[in-house]
């Protein structure tokens, strides 16, 4: 989790560019399932073209855009996520690696060309992890000024702490809370949180061991609540036919659900190009066309939200 990017190994996951069947799985999704969000990762090396502070790069960007694009048309929102983990080759933005003033670089390009969809979210970082929170709470604040100056005043933006399970006793909370937006307000800031139900937290095992309501989800509820606050679990899943995650997924996707003052919402974790095999795959079977959903996908992800 380093934030590296080797642009020769990236194909995005669209057939029509040898990755995998993205926009018949989000269609499929949508149309048969019923789901309205899809999580689009993107290393932030691929947009620039491997030039830090650079401009986004017209044939990479112009591939992750036509994602995007397929998505929105589909009618289902889609959260633009920079998947770097705070970080650019191993260096953490703020901390000794990129400047914030670079970080804000490419989220206030991201925000002038999807200013006016209010169905793109923005996904300010993918789990940042091993730095000083309060710092990084400073280099979100630069962001979140740049995708609002841009003019991107409405959509949601995604704010990263460093840990669902411990959101409040790591620091996070305190280091997101104060972030407003350039007016002064929070309108449109979530908290963005991810949570998996294996052993260890990893989302590396097909088998899971509680659904973390008691000591996950409902104290982050209460927090929420004390401060009038939202958050959106962006990433979770588990294995794909082992019943021990049938069980804990269904019921904390259930809380979220049931708890939807504080939660906006959730996603899954991870179909695309993701093979059927993959640990914690959501990715449809497909045979002449037609898509049959992973176990988890069809009894917690769609069986929950519908």
């Amino acid at each position: 989790m380093a934030g590296t990017c080797t642009l020769s190994s990236v194909t995005p996951p669209l057939s029509f560019y040898g990755g995998g069947d993205g926009q018949g799985q989000m269609t499929h999704f949508v149309k048969d399932d019923g789901l309205n969000i899809f999580r689009l990762p993107v290393g932030w090396q691929y947009l620039v073209n491997n030039v830090l502070g650079g401009k986004l790069d017209s044939n990479n960007f112009g591939k992750y855009n036509t994602l995007v694009q397929i998505c929105l048309n589909t009618g289902a929102s889609c959260i633009v996520d920079i998947h770097n983990y705070a970080r650019w080759n191993g260096t953490i933005i703020g901390q000794g690696g990129p400047t914030d003033e670079q970080f804000a670089s490419v989220w206030s390009q991201l925000a002038q060309i999807y200013q006016g969809q209010s169905r793109v979210l923005f996904g300010v970082m993918n789990e940042p992890h091993d730095l000083n929170v309060s710092r990084w709470g400073e280099s979100v604040q630069v962001a979140v000024n740049a995708i609002r100056n841009a003019g991107a005043k409405s959509q949601y933006i995604l704010l990263p702490g460093t840990n669902a399970m411990n959101f409040v006793e790591d620091g996070s909370a305190a280091a997101l809370e104060p972030i407003t937006n350039p007016d002064g307000s929070k309108t449109g800031l979530v908290f963005d949180v991810h949570k998996y139900l294996d052993i260890d937290g990893s989302g590396t095992h097909t088998n899971c061991v509680s659904n973390h309501i008691n000591d996950t989800f409902d104290p982050l509820a209460e927090y929420l609540h004390s401060v009038g606050r939202m958050a959106i679990l962006t990433e979770t899943g588990g294995g794909p036919n082992d019943t021990s995650c049938i069980i804990d997924l269904c019921q904390a996707l259930h809380y979220i659900d049931t708890n939807s003052d504080v939660y906006l919402g959730y996603v899954g974790w991870a179909a695309g190009s993701f093979d059927t095999t993959y640990t914690v795959t959501e990715t449809p079977f497909e045979y002449n066309g037609v898509f049959t959903d992973q176990p988890l996908v069809k009894d917690c992800i769609v069986g929950e939200f519908k």
